[in-house]
């Protein structure tokens, strides 16, 4: 691991910019970050992926912060979940589904979590789901493969986040190699 990598972190934020709900530029976050002394900040899409520099500033106590401090200076309300470079690497080798990820990335997607899951509990999940989607649980991140598209499937964040405890955001896997290269950057 290179030195430089020990303090990147990427911060994905729940459901910004999404069918007009919580509209946030891009460029009021990443000033947002530079403001709270945070270097380097790049976005990619509108949905609120953020790669940046931070120090000695990591895990849970960034969150609370990131959290805090865009309610106050932006009037945004939302979950900020972080994953060091370290992190983001291993959920993309962890990945149980590499030949749907192959064949169909769009419809692989990594929902992130506030803490881990329970195991039983995304097991529960499988053995009540009707449709053809399959779901793994690892540490933060549950992997789900939607072979009929999300749109048309019953297995939605909302759902999720209520079967398992846990709040999160998810990312297509085409989303999250992209920010995979940019942690590489």
């Amino acid at each position: 691991m290179k030195r430089q990598d020990e303090d990147v972190q990427v911060a994905l934020i729940r459901g910004v910019n999404v069918g007009g709900h919580r509209a946030v530029a891009m460029s009021d976050l990443r000033d947002l970050l530079a403001e709270l002394g945070l270097k380097d900040a790049r976005s990619m899409l509108q949905s609120g992926n953020l790669v940046f520099r931070c120090g000695a500033r990591a895990g849970a106590g960034l969150e609370r912060l990131l959290e805090a401090e865009a309610e106050k200076r932006l009037g945004l309300r939302s979950d900020f979940l972080i994953r060091s470079t370290k992190e983001w690497r291993q959920v993309v080798a962890r990945n149980p589904f590499r030949i749907e990820a192959e064949r169909d990335p769009s419809h692989l997607v990594v929902m992130f979590l506030k803490a881990p899951v329970n195991a039983k509990d995304v097991t529960a999940v499988q053995a009540q789901m009707a449709g053809p989607e399959k779901i793994r649980g690892d540490g933060r991140e549950v992997y789900i493969v939607y072979p009929d598209g999300i749109g048309q499937s019953r297995l939605t964040n909302a759902l999720l986040e209520t079967k398992l405890g846990i709040r999160g955001t998810g990312r297509n896997w085409n989303t999250v190699l992209k920010i995979a290269a940019m942690v590489d950057e």
